[in-house]
């Protein structure tokens, strides 16, 4: 408990900044238009797939021993993948739904 009270002393400004930008962001994602939504799934697919590579060069870099490292890295590897296949999906929907319909 000593640790992670140590460690939340030592980043305080970074956990006051990650806090602050999730708020602006959930903020900024709610009064983006229905039309938009479209190509910025495109580019969240885009960042996803760099957080993937990211996380993928960060646990070939990491300690065999050091699980924390290597568990955080997989959970983000595994998410980005999930949001990268989720975004292409919902992205495919939407364009069939502008697709004109033959007769």
């Amino acid at each position: 408990m000593e640790v992670l009270n140590e460690f939340i002393r030592l980043n305080l400004d970074s956990i006051y900044v990650l806090i602050l930008a999730i708020f602006v962001g959930v903020e900024v994602i709610k009064h983006i238009p229905a039309v938009l939504h479209t190509p910025l799934m495109s580019g969240a697919n885009a960042l996803s797939g760099v957080v993937v590579v990211g996380a993928l060069l960060i646990m070939l870099q990491a300690d065999p021993e050091d699980y924390l490292s290597l568990g955080l890295g997989f959970v983000a590897v595994v998410l980005g993948i999930l949001n990268v296949v989720g975004g292409f999906a919902v992205t495919g929907r939407m364009l069939e739904m502008f697709k004109k319909k033959d007769k």
